[in-house]
């Protein structure tokens, strides 16, 4: 079995789908409005991110009994490191996955280095609503005695852990301000 589609939420559905259809080039297969009795309506929209597997954002718009203001980039909300909610989407290969870097930087989107977690590399950036995301490449097969045996691997302070994702979410927020000028 697979995942059928991930469901997360934004305040501002044009920018996602902006982001999403021009920048990381999903193309919208599904749009709804689901109006609410009580008023208002939800702008729901599915996005193909391959391999017959979608992302969906849901935005409300004056729906009694959901807040206005929230943060739609999960982790801030919940006061942790970014790493702690984040969707990966598959690069394909060592050699992809840096052409997929370089494609995003010339979007104007920052995006880190490739990091080597040894078995994997990947790119962390976010998406307008502050959504930690990352594109990744196995590097090795995985699945081994070794790789399935609960060990230290990487030893880093909470700060730090906190701080990285801080840095990028910030440096995100600052260059989407700047392309918005």
């Amino acid at each position: 079995m697979t995942i059928s589609h991930i469901g997360l939420s934004t305040r501002d559905l044009d920018s996602t789908r902006d982001f999403y259809e021009n920048v990381l080039g999903f193309k919208a297969v599904r749009c709804d409005i689901i109006k609410s009795a009580e008023g208002g309506q939800i702008r729901h929209m599915f996005f193909d991110t391959g391999r017959d597997q979608l992302i969906a954002f849901m935005e409300p718009q004056g729906v009694q009994g959901i807040p206005a203001d929230y943060d739609a980039g999960i982790n801030e909300g919940l006061g942790v490191p970014g790493s702690f909610y984040h969707f990966a989407f598959e690069a394909g290969s060592v050699t992809a996955l840096e052409a997929k870097r370089q494609e995003l930087l010339a979007k104007g989107v920052v995006v880190t280095d490739i990091v080597d977690h040894e078995w994997a590399q990947s790119i962390y950036f976010h998406d307008p609503n502050g959504i930690s995301l990352e594109y990744c490449c196995l590097t090795r097969d995985i699945g081994t005695e070794d790789d399935v045996t609960m060990q230290v691997r990487v030893e880093r302070s909470a700060q730090a852990m906190r701080q990285r994702w801080d840095n990028l979410r910030e440096a995100s927020a600052a260059a989407l301000a700047s392309a918005t000028l």
